[in-house]
């Protein structure tokens, strides 16, 4: 039988789909909260009518949170935030499932470019984007595209900071819910997703030792924090660089080794960099690396390792194994870059666990309903995730967890509310 998703779908092949929905099912069976939600949205129907168009990391987890927006009674079209990270036979079950995708791993940049434009060209009511993907696309080059839009939800820190820059420059035509600076966001998937996926990807791809090792994490922000302390779990020697002061000696107080990265570089044996910025590692630290130094980043945009200076250096660049790629210098040192210097821990892995990604997600799904019931009052901004909201999702996971918490008296309540004691 054709489907409107199987005739408008572009993905790599069909046939895989039944490796896809293996890959969706375990998920969801480790999504309990995502679980929950999508049992409410059966009900309410909270998207009934409505074209939800979809930018994220295209693996099984967020598959899972597609058919939960579907459930609410979404028409949902998805396509890849990043050309590493889609999974062929993820997209092919969704596919199956109803859902339109627009999306394949690791296509030719203008394909990959092409595939986003088509899912905005649906004309959704409501996005969800990554790393503001949808947003700089309306405003740089489809404006038109924003008519039908009523707002959205952005996943990432990257995502945060260009859409705060569209709304300063009167560049944002709807409001975006901030889901990545939500409590049950950044304190979970930013320290421990990113933690634990990060290492994922890089122990996957070189099959090396960590534990005695000078790792290097490159920015002390949440995801920092989490690739750190899972370094140190593997029994490395940890060092940190930052531009922040007040991040800086936290790390310090946290037991790191804090300098500079032209300091740094000459020790690393592993450099994760994890700021949202570009050239964190750049020509001058590649001068004074030690041979065989391993180079990843786990930010946002593969611009945070300098790809084109450590090119300028190399007498010869090959794959030595899967994502792995070794620039050999004129001086006869190589350096090893994961990933192509896209995300590691998606690029070189499967993301976040499951069970970090169910608030995330959940986040994501409840943040989607806020935007489309009051998008007339939110203005063209960015807005914070309401707190009741965070509130919700955290007791979701602690049900979930069986783990009970205390309550305030009404007495409490009323010493916490007054001045006299």
């Amino acid at each position: 039988m054709t489907t409107p998703a199987l005739q408008n779908s572009i993905v790599k092949d069909m046939g895989l789909a039944s490796e896809g929905h293996l890959k969706i099912d375990w998920v969801e069976a480790h999504m309990p909260v995502l679980n929950r939600i999508r049992r409410q949205f059966e009900q309410d129907l909270p998207f009934k009518g409505l074209k939800v168009a979809i930018c994220l990391h295209l693996e099984a987890k967020t598959a899972y949170l597609a058919k939960v927006i579907q459930a609410g009674g979404a028409e949902v079209t998805i396509t890849h935030s990043n050309p590493l990270s889609t999974q062929d036979d993820v997209c092919a079950a969704l596919v199956e499932d109803g859902v339109t995708v627009y999306a394949k791993y690791n296509p030719e940049p203008a394909e990959f470019k092409s595939l986003q434009l088509r899912a905005l060209e649906v004309k959704p009511d409501l996005i969800i984007d990554d790393g503001g993907d949808f947003a700089t696309i309306i405003a740089s080059e489809r404006p038109d595209l924003a008519a039908t839009i009523r707002g959205g939800a952005e996943e990432t820190t990257t995502g945060i900071i260009r859409l705060k820059a569209l709304a300063k420059e009167g560049q944002l035509k709807f409001p975006m819910v901030a889901v990545n600076d939500a409590y049950c966001k950044y304190l979970f998937d930013n320290r421990y997703g990113t933690g634990q996926s990060a290492f994922d990807g890089i122990i996957r791809t070189t099959n090396l030792v960590i534990a005695g090792k000078n790792v290097v994490v490159a920015g002390y922000g949440w995801c920092g924090k989490g690739v750190a302390m899972r370094a140190k779990g593997l029994g490395a020697n940890v060092i940190v660089t930052e531009i922040d002061p007040i991040k800086a000696v936290e790390a310090h107080m946290d037991g790191f080794r804090v300098m500079t990265m032209v300091e740094a570089a000459k020790l690393g044996d592993f450099f994760i960099a994890v700021t949202g910025n570009k050239d964190v590692i750049t020509g001058e630290h590649y001068d004074v690396m030690k041979d065989g130094a391993i180079l990843s980043n786990a930010g946002h945009f593969d611009v945070e390792v300098n790809k084109p200076e450590l090119a300028k250096r190399s007498e010869s660049i090959r794959t030595v194994r899967r994502n792995i790629e070794e620039y050999r210098f004129k001086d006869g040192r190589k350096m090893y870059l994961l990933a192509e210097g896209r995300l590691v821990n998606l690029g070189a892995a499967d993301g976040h666990p499951a069970e970090i990604m169910d608030t995330t997600f959940a986040l994501q799904a409840l943040g989607l309903r806020y935007v489309s019931e009051n998008y007339k009052d939110l203005g063209k901004n960015v807005v914070n995730v309401p707190y009741d909201i965070d509130q919700q999702v955290a007791s979701y996971k602690l049900e979930s967890l069986n783990i009970g918490i205390d309550s305030l008296s009404a007495e409490q309540e009323k010493y916490l509310d007054s001045w006299k004691f």
